[in-house]
């Protein structure tokens, strides 16, 4: 067949004959030069691919040389972050927290309105950028009219906190309001505790209905109140546990700092003086009329409750006060040291901390409720339940401290009315100004408080979309969780995590039989007990994330208007406080949470037997679904390992398969263990750090405070193993690959990504703080004294015998 198309040139002629253009002919020489570096690169690598598989390199079985490594630019980006977090000038068998984290700790300085910045910090600073975005947009994530609704009640909430201008023209006016009604609860005459006593130094009317109302609110004072399994009993029945206070200083030994008390009673005395002139500006002072607080039986003839709260809303100004003598500075400073005296009696009644958080068996004192009411009568406990509208109240308690009730009543006793009442005033203060304007004297006096105890730079003010969001995360966190999820948590992220906390658990289950200290009994007892621990990845199912109905129906009670943003605050803390106690005298939910899903943290609850993992913490860098074995082992693997042994640490180990309180090993494997706990207190006791003033403290103030903490953290060597066990599978699935440009094992980047989720920086006062309230040891012991105990990190990195890091074995503190 002819052809009649047009006689011409070919393609190749036409592209040979055209002329090269300035910009192609630049193009072609940075290709050339891309080429040439390339090669370059791939023949480096080759040579390190050698080593890496010819001995130290491989994680297990006869790996092939020509296995090469990823090229994405994923890949690049993970390999660029471990480079530039290392310091390669440090020893990394003498010092390998420096070793790991020297590069980021170095180009990650502490913003001057926070006390510590690390990895933690940083994800949950990226977590809150998503939150920002979703709160701060327009669009509308699903059409259903739950989420239009529950969207809808964030962004205004959100929007109230930005409104700076209005925060400005309210000034100390929501403060005051909540204090005020304190004041008229607490001389209301509704719960007189003795009318025959008429000494001024006697209980005070209205204390029930002063403390249940703050309480109430999220505001912590004279004692605190938890809903949670009776762990002697039956651990899933939901029964009150009373319990100390926190005090208005971070913890005991504050108040043995003269120019810290100093500090806190300018602080106080400020807060007292402000507050009293606002009250008076605005006229609220007045006390309650003795009809706004409903007897126990009226209020529980409806079901559920309504309105809340009991005593009227946030906004009822109530009547007109009595004239009472006007708050001078001469007086408030006097009324601040007496509440510092009776912070003190508090505190010196108050259990010590490594009681606390590591004896569940002392602090474990079931009473009758008569016992209660008999030790602290000042409190009238049928009223203070009423106020929380439970549809039950309880009959028996749990007593963290056998003592502190009585030692309550003698302290209250003690304490003029005046005094309890400015106690209870700041309380409020200390717990609310934060939320108020920054040009205020409430949040100015306790911000300076905040910076000289966490160091803080002086007048330095984070971003104010941050801490909005923050605001809304706390208040409203399982309904922001759900949009959160959507974002980040896509894929098969949960079904990844997931298989590398079951393979943590079987691995630990294997370990048993081979743990010289424990008997083949007790063995096959902490195998039935891990085969039990109920594993939550990602997001809860109650409030169900994945349903909005759930959620709107969860936050029905959280009233938000939009401008007040001090309002929403106390409405969504009302809210939890009632969610909270209507779990009592009920069984446990088995699928709540504690956190909420953009939560940067996880824990193991005792009483319920399980191990939670927020999609919070389920990002870089503890964990990528795209990420090779000895990266998501050793980074999210430490996270997964850490909860699991506290089932089996100092304090999990008293707790049996069913969550209570039960001796389940033999006396034998019981001595076993404590002779490694013993070491293990001893090697923590010997860390220090400085307290800012010439001098050391101990990491331990307290000899066992942490060790709980610090065997939950050997667990990394169940980790380490779990990532070995399924390695040649992983290998051959192509999820062992190697990143390009590191001249490490995999062994070694194991080690290298556990430590890098401990880089921080903490200013000398945060860390200080630290010690002395937080149960987990300071960073750079969390990965130097960890790695002191496990044998394969020092085998890893060919560690001489005599390093710090590579002890003799007699010496190391070995648990699994």
């Amino acid at each position: 067949m002819a052809d009649n198309r047009e006689a011409g040139p070919s393609t190749d002629e036409a592209i040979v004959q055209e002329p090269l253009t300035p910009l192609t002919k630049v193009l072609l020489v940075v290709a050339l030069i891309f080429l040439l570096l390339s090669s370059v690169f791939i023949g480096l690598f080759a040579g390190a691919q050698h080593k890496l598989n010819s001995g130290r390199g491989g994680g297990g079985g006869d790996l092939s040389s020509t296995q090469l490594a990823c090229l994405s630019p994923e890949c690049i980006i993970l390999s660029s972050s471990i480079l530039s977090s290392l310091d390669t000038s440090q020893d990394p068998c003498e010092n390998f927290y420096e070793y790991a984290n020297g590069g980021w700790l170095k180009s990650h300085p502490i913003p001057s309105d926070k006390g510590a910045f690390g990895n933690f910090e940083a994800l949950a600073q990226e977590n809150r950028r998503v939150l920002q975005q979703i709160l701060s947009s327009e669009s509308s994530y699903s059409s259903t009219s739950y989420d239009q609704q529950i969207l809808k009640k964030l962004r205004e909430f959100y929007n109230s906190c930005m409104d700076e201008s209005k925060l400005a023209e309210l000034g100390t006016e929501p403060l005051a309001s909540v204090t005020s009604r304190v004041r008229r609860l607490l001389k209301s005459e509704t719960t007189v505790v003795d009318t025959t006593v008429k000494e001024k130094h006697s209980n005070k009317n209205g204390l029930t209905a002063a403390i249940a109302y703050l309480h109430s609110r999220g505001i912590d004072g004279l004692f605190s109140v938890d809903i949670e399994g009776d762990v002697g009993a039956d651990p899933n029945f939901m029964t009150f546990w009373f319990s100390q206070p926190e005090l208005g200083l971070p913890s005991k030994e504050y108040y043995d700092e003269e120019s810290i008390v100093e500090l806190y009673q300018s602080v106080l005395q400020r807060l007292v003086l402000t507050l009293a002139d606002e009250e008076e500006l605005l006229g609220v002072r007045s006390e309650l009329p003795p009809t706004a607080l409903t007897v126990p039986e009226e209020r529980l003839r409806v079901w559920p409750p309504w309105p809340w709260p009991p005593w009227g809303g946030d906004d009822d100004d109530g009547g007109d006060d009595d004239e009472t003598e006007p708050m001078t500075p001469a007086k408030a400073s006097k009324l601040a040291w007496k509440i510092i005296d009776l912070e003190k009696a508090i505190a010196n009644a108050s259990l010590d901390l490594d009681i606390l958080y590591q004896d569940p068996i002392a602090t474990y004192n079931p009473a009758p409720l008569e016992d209660l009411t008999t030790a602290l009568p000042e409190i009238k406990f049928p009223e203070y339940f009423a106020a929380f509208t439970p549809r039950n109240f309880p009959s028996n308690v749990i007593l963290t401290s056998t003592t502190y009730p009585s030692s309550l009543s003698a302290i209250l006793n003690a304490t003029t009315s005046e005094t309890l009442e400015a106690y209870l005033v700041t309380r409020a203060g200390l717990a609310l100004a934060p939320l108020l304007s920054l040009e205020t004297e409430a949040w100015k006096a306790v911000r300076n408080l905040q910076e000289v105890l966490q160091g803080l730079k002086k007048g330095a003010v984070g971003d104010r979309a941050e801490f909005c969001t923050t605001q809304v995360e706390q208040a409203m966190g399982f309904a922001t969780g759900r949009y959160f999820v959507n974002e980040t948590f896509a894929g098969d992220s949960k079904e990844k995590g997931t298989k590398i906390i079951k393979d943590i658990v079987q691995t630990f289950k294997k370990s048993l039989s081979h743990i010289e200290w424990m008997d083949k009994k007790s063995a096959a007892a902490a195998g039935e007990k891990a085969d039990a621990i109920r594993i939550k990845v990602g997001y809860p199912v109650s409030p169900d994330t994945l349903d909005p109905r759930s959620i709107a129906i969860y936050y029905t009670r959280v009233n938000i208007h939009e401008g007040t943003f001090f309002d929403n605050i106390l409405s969504a803390s009302a809210n939890d406080e009632y969610l909270k106690w209507q779990k009592l005298g009920k069984q446990r939910d088995p699928e709540a949470w504690e956190m909420f899903p953009s939560t940067v943290n996880a824990y193991f609850n005792p009483p319920a037997n399980e191990i939670v993992f927020p999609a919070g913490i389920l990002q870089p860098p503890f964990f990528s679904r795209d990420w090779p074995g000895y990266m998501s082992y050793g980074s999210f693997g430490q996270v997964a390992s850490h909860e699991l042994t506290h089932a089996f640490d100092s304090a999990g180990r008293l707790y049996n398969q069913q969550g209570k309180l039960e001796q389940w090993w033999t006396n034998a494997t019981s001595e076993g263990f404590q002779k490694r706990q013993d070491c293990i207190v001893k090697q923590y006791s010997e860390y220090t750090i400085d307290d800012g003033k010439g001098g050391k403290i101990h990491v331990n103030v307290r000899a066992t405070s942490t060790s709980g903490e610090n065997i939950g953290d050997t667990g990394i060597i169940q980790a380490y193993r779990a990532w070995k066990a399924q390695y040649d599978t992983g290998f051959e699935s192509g999820t062992e690959y190697l990143l390009p440009g590191l001249n490490y094992t995999r062994e070694q980047l194991f080690f290298i990504s556990f430590a890098r989720a401990w880089a921080r920086n903490m200013r000398t006062q945060s860390a200080v703080a630290r010690v002395r309230t937080d149960p987990h040891s300071p960073n750079q012991y969390r990965v130097d004294g960890t790695l002191f105990n496990v044998p394969e990190f020092a085998e890893a990195f060919q560690c001489s015998p005599k390093s710090k890091l590579n002890p003799p074995q007699e010496k190391r503190c070995l648990f699994w």
